[in-house]
């Protein structure tokens, strides 16, 4: 049976994509954005989190690590030194507190798919279905694909969130068993996306025509983070490079019946909500000290964006 790495399950999920969904976190991504909100989901393999807030002192962790990762200091303060820890797990076994928790798991597909099933009449009665995010689920290719295959089978609408920073391949195993592709643009200008997320942008903007060609409906994504894109002229080129890929695919479909495929613009605001995930998992938390968009803000962003001529969604 397929296995991967999934960071979280998370059910009555109302943001990725229609109507009640789950979504499946997996683990793996190949960008580094310093603002990410799920930075348990950036490495691809498990990992340990410490929650010294929970941590009621009792030593137990420090007792069976054989790497001494868990120590006190000389302070008697608890301390997790991450660089030592070969994620054996004994101190997660003995930590009744729940301080040291796993970062994500190894599951099967069938098992993610057996878990996924649980909502099926809530999907059914909202238009929902089931979302694979991460992280980067195209890293996981085949344990991505399999949960996809297994849900179709079940009548299952799917969908991927893709930052589409992969070979091109690697998408087209999953594109055939998704029924929405939920991607980010995050820059135009390659040079201050590399500087922001740690890749260049040609790979990503590349793929993003071909998921236009390939006909899915798509949700193009801009997560608006202060000093990265929050102006109206780097949301206005993001909008204007959507609205050529709108027209590109009204150009194939020319003739056809029926309407193409939607392609939708969202805007996405930062927020500060993942500071602690970094804490737990001894990472520094490079967007502490930004200040999340007003709604005022938001709402200037998407009018402009909507002047591009693209249908527009923010939260």
């Amino acid at each position: 049976m397929t296995t991967g790495y999934v960071c979280n399950i998370q059910r009555f999920s109302v943001h990725d994509g229609p109507g009640i969904r789950t979504t499946v976190f997996l683990k793996g991504c190949t960008l580094r954005c310093f603002w990410c909100h799920n930075p348990e989901s950036i490495r691809p393999k498990l990992e340990i989190q410490f929650f010294p807030n929970r941590c009621i002192g009792c030593g137990a962790c420090v007792e069976v690590c054989p790497e001494g990762a868990q120590a006190f200091d000389a302070n008697g303060v608890r301390v997790f030194y991450h660089e030592k820890c070969a994620v054996c797990g004994q101190c997660v076994d003995v930590c009744y507190a729940e301080a040291l928790v796993f970062s994500g798991k190894e599951m099967t597909a069938e098992a993610v798919v057996d878990e996924i099933l649980l909502d099926r009449a809530f999907y059914a009665n909202s238009g929902g279905g089931v979302t694979l995010s991460g992280g980067e689920p195209a890293l996981q290719v085949e344990f991505s694909r399999e949960i996809l295959e297994r849900c179709r089978a079940t009548g299952l609408h799917t969908a991927i969130e893709t930052a589409a920073n992969v070979p091109w391949e690697s998408l087209t195993v999953l594109l055939p068993l998704t029924d929405l592709v939920m991607m980010d643009i995050k820059h135009m200008d390659s040079a201050k996306h590399r500087d922001a997320v740690g890749a260049p942008n040609e790979l990503l903007l590349a793929n993003a025509r071909r998921l236009v060609e390939s006909g899915r409906p798509i949700i193009f994504r801009i997560p608006i983070i202060p000093t990265v894109n929050d102006t109206p002229e780097e949301v206005a080129a993001i909008a204007a490079y959507v609205c050529e890929l709108r027209d590109l695919r009204a150009a194939q479909h020319n003739g056809a019946s029926g309407d193409p495929a939607p392609i939708i613009l969202e805007l996405l605001p930062f927020h500060r909500m993942a500071g602690d995930k970094y804490n737990s998992l001894g990472l520094a938390y490079r967007a502490a000290a930004l200040t999340p968009p007003t709604p005022q803000h938001m709402a200037m962003l998407v009018d402009v964006a909507q002047a591009q001529g693209i249908p527009v969604h923010s939260r």
